[in-house]
């Protein structure tokens, strides 16, 4: 009689050896509440960070043209080398910064992969990373996964969520390898200056250090201009530049996404890559290929019709008395909701539960998030004006008095 190998001969249940990396990151903060939405009916969703948008015909016709063709096999573990030639164009064309496509870009599963081999590559047991405060939900797992220690940097609405280049100074250490930031940023929407973002720079040229960019949503911007790291004045060289095709383009599920950097680091990148993913997805390849040659147009329709949803957004989370920072980019706004009395852990859950709409807490970005919530205005018109009337009803049920 076959033995369930999950009990032993006294009839427990075995403890399985979990690595001590694995139990010192947390679940995702996001996910918990996209699964918990999963199994509700009448839900309007604001939580996860995903266009409401079809992928653009062109560019999935590209990829069903390439299945149909049979191009189902693996590619260069670099990536294609049109897509890399596309994108140095890109890159070139955008920020005036040229890489070479055979050696220093890398195509990815998702700007996500792009960070954890970013972090592998260049960390060691031990080494520092300097992360703001809030930040996205990977920054810090990812750190610790490589061995590291992600460094906090408070970051605070008085100052428009920005990283101080003083603050990030006083944290560096003879361990600290890298700062790591993302702007526009998630969750707040803030866009650093391009002043700010050269005194940060200045502090990583100062003390030797790499600057990891994760500039996903570069193309989400509102009324301001997007500082490319890597493009500022001596930056090229110690920048490794992280981007990817699902936020502009609305392919999230196409994950694919792309470092720019050294050669060195590049080929260490590419290392790790070759025994964890080997390629990313063919058809995906193509289709962003098809996104950079032909795309633009339509990434500015949806940037147009982001801008138009986050005014009434914003607008409307202000009047039901939720004061909101003002994003201006990526698709978030961050509204405080100190008015309640709530953490924002149980704000999260009663909204959910009581009104049916799902926000994720601020604090699953970190400390500094507490006391807000995070609400994504990638979805249609209809839904954001429904879920304010309903979040209107929770926050007068829950004023504090």
């Amino acid at each position: 009689m076959a033995t369930n190998p999950k009990v032993n001969s006294r009839g427990k249940k075995k403890k399985y050896h979990i690595s001590k990396r694995a139990n010192q990151i947390s679940p995702s903060g996001i996910r918990k509440f996209f699964d918990l939405l999963a199994s509700m009916e009448g839900v309007i969703s604001l939580g996860v960070g995903e266009p409401d948008y079809a992928t653009p015909w062109h560019i999935t016709e590209a990829a069903i043209e390439s299945l149909q063709k049979g191009q189902t096999m693996y590619t260069s573990n670099m990536g294609m080398p049109e897509l890399r030639e596309e994108l140095a164009r890109y890159l070139k064309a955008e920020y005036d910064l040229e890489y070479d496509p055979a050696t220093e870009l890398l195509i990815t599963v998702g700007v996500s992969e792009a960070l954890d081999l970013a972090m592998r590559a260049i960390l060691d047991p031990g080494d520092e990373v300097i992360i703001s405060d809030p930040c996205y939900v990977s920054y810090e797992p990812c750190v610790v996964l490589a061995g590291g220690k992600a460094v906090a940097v408070p970051t605070s609405e008085e100052e428009n969520f920005e990283l101080s280049a003083a603050e990030v100074e006083a944290r560096v250490t003879d361990k600290t390898r890298a700062i790591l930031i993302g702007y526009p940023a998630n969750p707040t929407g803030a866009v650093m200056s391009r002043e700010k973002m050269k005194q940060v720079a200045e502090v990583a040229r100062r003390h030797g250090l790499l600057v990891a960019s994760d500039e996903i949503y570069a193309k989400l911007v509102y009324g301001v201009e997007h500082t490319c790291v890597a493009a500022l004045p001596g930056m090229k060289a110690s920048t490794i530049l992280l981007g990817g095709f699902s936020k502009a383009y609305a392919m999230t599920g196409w994950r694919i996404g792309y470092a720019a950097a050294p050669r060195e680091i590049i080929a260490a990148m590419t290392k790790v890559h070759q025994y964890t993913m080997m390629c990313a997805p063919t058809m995906g390849q193509v289709a962003a290929t098809e996104a950079l040659r032909h795309g633009e147009e339509s990434a500015a329709e949806m940037v147009g019709d982001y801008n138009r949803r986050r005014l009434v957004m914003v607008n409307g989370l202000r009047e039901i008395g939720m004061p909101c920072f003002e994003p201006r980019g990526a698709f978030y706004a961050f509204p405080s909701i100190r008015t309640t009395g709530l953490t924002s852990e149980e704000f999260a859950e009663r909204l959910l539960t009581e009104e049916k709409v799902a926000v994720v807490p601020g604090s699953a970005f970190g400390q500094c998030g507490e006391g807000y919530v995070r609400c994504c205005y990638a979805t249609s018109m209809a839904d954001i004006e429904e879920a304010l009337t309903r979040m209107r009803r929770f926050v007068n049920r829950h004023k504090k008095a």
